[in-house]
């Protein structure tokens, strides 16, 4: 079943086409809005919306073309629901409405978790069910019981930032743009992650919550009394705070997969294209004799690659999206 994916979230525009039975990839096109958000130093909701409005009929004919298909051989069409910016959400979900009306075929609003908890298996070497998996991006830090393809309890989550918002968060303290992410782990490569001792915030015993609003109040205070004119001190700044957001990371991720008795482990979501997470994930799991999933790092930003075969099996299952069904901004999985 060919299928036709729409994802508008947050701040890229994404289409793709899927052989979901085969898991294979036709095409997968994302138009990014960095430098639309750059200059404010993060993502301005209103102006991420109409960025979508414009890109979102390029960018799926340009799905369809680099698939080699027209409309004619699509079979299902599929766009995220939430959670993330309604305006963003409502364009795409909108747009895959309306044409799953004009062309008579099935919609499927798809959860953007679900999305990312099933990414590892567009790759060749997948899990198997069921799996434990952390979602970890600018938007949600969770942990979760992948039972099936539809099947997913929630284990533990952020009770404040996400980690991605954090890595946002400060990199914007240090002044070093927007996205800051892949900009704190390329400066974190050049500095001592032992330079300072930021906090953990491991919780109650046994907790599979998370936590980082106390680092990031540590890493403010750090910054304020520091010489950020310094390269070196930036960059140990950054190495020290990115160690503190991967031991919490991966520690809970192999106490969670210890306690479901799973003996698989997926990564999910934009942090997990992170160098350093992927490193300390990869020695954990071989230390406790997991066998470790990751996503290609273009399957584990936002795609609509996942989105196809999250709404694929959806539809399977029973579920199809009437055409007065609205976008959500909250996932009822977090």
């Amino acid at each position: 079943m060919l299928t036709l994916a729409i994802e508008t979230s947050c701040d890229d525009t994404a289409a793709a086409v899927v052989h979901a039975e085969q898991r294979r990839v036709l095409s997968s096109i994302i138009s990014s809005q960095h430098e639309v958000h750059t200059p404010f130093g993060g993502i301005v909701p209103e102006l991420a919306s109409r960025r979508h409005i414009e890109m979102i009929q390029p960018v799926v004919a340009e799905a369809l073309a680099r698939a080699g298909v027209t409309l004619d051989h699509i079979k299902l069409i599929a766009a995220t629901q939430g959670p993330g910016l309604v305006g963003s959400l409502l364009v795409g979900f909108t747009f895959a409405k309306a044409l799953a009306l004009t062309r008579n075929l099935p919609c499927v609003g798809v959860d953007h978790l679900a999305g990312h908890l099933l990414s590892c298996l567009l790759e060749q070497d997948t899990p198997s069910f069921p799996y434990t998996a952390l979602i970890v991006s600018g938007g949600n830090t969770a942990l979760f019981r992948v039972d099936s393809p539809t099947s997913y309890i929630r284990l533990g989550r952020t009770r404040d930032d996400a980690a991605g918002e954090a890595f946002d968060k400060v990199a914007k303290m240090l002044h070093l743009g927007y996205p800051g992410g892949p900009i704190i782990a390329r400066l974190a490569e050049q500095g001592n992650a032992q330079a300072y001792a930021f906090p953990r915030a491991w919780l109650a015993k046994d907790s599979l919550d998370f936590s980082f609003s106390g680092l990031k109040t540590a890493v403010h205070n750090t910054v304020m009394a520091s010489d950020q004119s310094d390269e070196t001190v930036v960059c140990d700044i950054c190495a020290s705070f990115e160690e503190a957001v991967v031991e919490v990371l991966t520690h809970k991720t192999i106490m969670a997969t210890h306690s479901n008795q799973h003996n698989q482990v997926v990564l999910g979501g934009g942090v997990a294209a992170n160098k350093r997470l992927r490193q300390r994930i990869q020695t954990l799991c071989q230390q406790e004799g997991l066998k470790l999933f990751l996503p290609s790092p273009v399957f584990c930003t936002d795609n609509a690659a996942m989105i196809a075969l999250a709404g694929y099996h959806a539809y399977q299952n029973g579920q199809e999206a009437e055409p007065d069904a609205d976008a959500y901004s909250r996932s009822p999985l977090h």
